[in-house]
């Protein structure tokens, strides 16, 4: 497995803690990290609201690069609360696609990191509405 995964996942595990903020927010049950093309990893929690309004990990990475200046990425690692790794959902993807329109077919996402199993985000994104 190359270095960079590795690298990605130590700091999304770093910011993993699940906490209660608040009777109605608890966040930090699910980490993710993203690596931007200048080669900067970026990570992010989930914030879960009670009513709704709160934002899965690798879209709060994204925005914590996007706050950072920075709008392109290449790699997109997630950590579960058990330390396994996983692909993003259906609203996290949209994002990406949106953010990397023409250029998200080739971003990286780690599936497996136990298998070091990577999948390409156009893979999992076929037919998108945005080419």
């Amino acid at each position: 497995m190359d270095k960079i995964w590795l690298e990605m996942y130590e700091a999304a595990k770093a910011v993993l803690h699940a906490r209660q903020v608040s009777e109605y927010l608890s966040c930090g049950e699910v980490s993710a990290a993203v690596r931007s093309k200048s080669g900067k990893i970026y990570t992010g929690v989930c914030i879960d609201t009670c009513c709704g309004l709160g934002v899965c990990a690798e879209r709060n990475a994204i925005f914590n690069m996007i706050t950072n200046g920075e709008h392109e990425f290449d790699r997109v690692l997630c950590v579960m609360p058990d330390g396994s790794s996983g692909a993003p959902c259906g609203a996290c993807r949209e994002l990406m696609v949106q953010l990397m329109a023409g250029k998200y077919h080739d971003v990286e996402i780690m599936a497996d990191i136990k298998t070091g199993r990577t999948v390409k985000l156009g893979e999992i994104t076929p037919e998108w509405w945005i080419k």
